[in-house]
């Protein structure tokens, strides 16, 4: 597993572009954007999963939503421990997927929480890319 997790941080490395950094940087806006929106409205959020609230506590997903989306979007953002904070809106965005086949399907909701989650699959089996604090760190030893 670690070769494999290598060979493709060499792949990404040399394949980096500016726009490969940039995508990652607003991927990281978008989604501290979307924590924020949760904690100012909670009341659509309290709509937003109503179809299943009686599956998780509605308290406890919103702060793990909230949180996870302001401090995964920073980090994201610098490119710092980026897959391990990909890892966690994973959960959070398959379940933005889900939310509208069990709801009211909203077709803009559902491409945004689609080109978000490919996205975010793509960054955490490829990382973050030259221009990031990962690199940096990695380069300093």
């Amino acid at each position: 597993m670690d070769t494999s997790v290598k060979s493709l941080n060499k792949w990404a490395n040399a394949h980096s572009t500016i726009w490969f950094d940039t995508i990652r940087v607003v991927l990281g806006f978008f989604l501290i954007y979307k924590g924020g929106y949760f904690v100012s409205n909670s009341r659509d959020f309290e709509d937003l999963i109503a179809p299943v609230s009686n599956f998780m506590g509605g308290m406890l997903t919103f702060h793990y939503i909230a949180a996870a989306h302001i401090m995964g979007g920073i980090m994201i953002v610098f490119g710092l421990l980026t897959r391990w904070a990909l890892i966690a809106q994973l959960p959070i965005l398959i379940g933005a997927v889900l939310l509208n086949f069990m709801g009211d399907m909203n077709v803009i909701n559902l491409i945004i929480s689609v080109l978000t989650l490919a996205a975010s699959v793509f960054y955490t089996i490829y990382g973050s890319g030259k221009h990031s604090a990962d690199y940096y760190f990695k380069m300093e030893k």
